[in-house]
């Protein structure tokens, strides 16, 4: 059992030039998912590359990103402990489905093999080790790349509308997925996106962005 992990964003403030594009105050606790909202061009986005450490030297931001009580914000973004999940699944297509969830275990983990086929037995995926990424459907292949995060053992996650491009009669399958897996976790966990069914599904708190 891992120790909970607490998220907190201390003051943060994110321009561009002379424009304010947002501000935020938020506190997540272990397995809270806290959703921000907004249409296109509110900063969501850039929200997230300022918490992973990547975002561009275009932008300015200023505020405190606390991970368990320590501030992360001068980290480099490798160091941060942060998991992030896209909209495209992002799999390696030289490597096999077991491939891309090796890729996502920390060195120190003695029986991969054991793991990865309890990991695929967990989202419904026993039997694809040897499978092929292209192979996969669109819903199989989210799966696959979620579970290749939480293997990572991250201490926080990021999710960046990783639902958009989904078949909308999965949607509602994997955000359940998703979210009690963190949950399970005690994962602190940040969702953007403009979908509000992603926000209620999600169940925690949510803040909505200006344009």
């Amino acid at each position: 059992m891992t120790a909970p992990h607490r998220l907190e964003l201390r003051d943060i403030c994110i321009s561009l030039g002379s424009q304010v594009l947002l501000e935020l105050d938020a506190e997540i606790g272990p397995g809270e998912v806290l959703t921000v909202m907004g249409p296109s061009g509110s900063g969501k986005s850039t929200l997230l590359a300022y918490l992973a450490g990547f975002l561009a030297p275009d932008f300015q931001a200023r505020g405190q990103v606390l991970l368990d009580g320590q501030d992360i914000s001068p980290l480099p973004a490798e160091k941060r402990g942060m998991g992030l999940l896209f909209q495209d699944p992002l799999l390696f297509p030289h490597l096999s489905v077991a491939g891309n969830l090796r890729f996502g275990l920390p060195r120190s983990v003695a029986d991969k093999a054991q793991r990865v086929e309890g990991a695929l037995a967990q989202i419904g995926l026993a039997g694809f080790a040897d499978r092929d990424p292209a192979t996969l459907s669109g819903g199989q292949k989210a799966r696959v790349a979620l579970m290749r995060l939480l293997l990572s053992a991250p201490c926080a996650v990021l999710l960046d509308e990783p639902f958009s491009k989904l078949d909308t009669n999965l949607r509602h399958e994997m955000r359940q997925l998703v979210f009690d897996l963190l949950r399970e976790a005690g994962l602190p966990s940040l969702l953007v996106t403009h979908d509000r069914e992603d926000a209620e599904d999600a169940g925690g708190r949510m803040i909505e962005l200006n344009h």
